[in-house]
């Protein structure tokens, strides 16, 4: 286990990179198979998410506790659109937009989402052991 945490500044341009980062931290966290993929996709689409809606950079924190690998994913941005309430209703049609918060949600044990005009923070976690379970 690495039990250290990973911080890491990340802009347009570096979520690939970002992205191998986050994926060998979770391995050497006990993260394997669909949950492993399943939780590298929920960064990806965060922190793509900071750089499209949140001013284009971020900073990501990603650290084991209780059984649970987390990651908490902040921007500067201009904070969800007013009237936003949480709503995690899957996305309606072909919508190009809206599914990277609901989809984290599906594949991550826990999300919460703390936005302002001074930016967004997304901290959602998985656990680290035993079987992926059934969605």
């Amino acid at each position: 286990m690495c039990r250290q945490v990973l911080c890491a500044g990340f802009a347009r341009g570096r979520i690939t990179s970002l992205r191998r980062a986050v994926t060998e931290h979770a391995r050497c966290e006990g993260l394997t198979g669909r949950r492993l993929e399943d939780f590298v996709l929920a960064v990806n689409e965060i922190t793509t998410n900071a750089v499209v809606h949140g001013g284009g950079h971020g900073r990501l924190r990603l650290w084991a506790y209780g059984g649970r690998l987390w990651c908490e994913v902040t921007d500067e941005g201009p904070g969800l659109p007013a009237g936003w309430v949480g709503d995690m209703r899957p996305p309606t049609g072909f919508e190009h937009r809206g599914r990277g918060l609901w989809l984290t949600s599906m594949l991550c044990d826990h999300i919460t989402i703390v936005s302002g005009p001074g930016g967004t923070t997304v901290t959602f976690a998985t656990v680290c052991d035993g079987p992926a379970p059934d969605r």
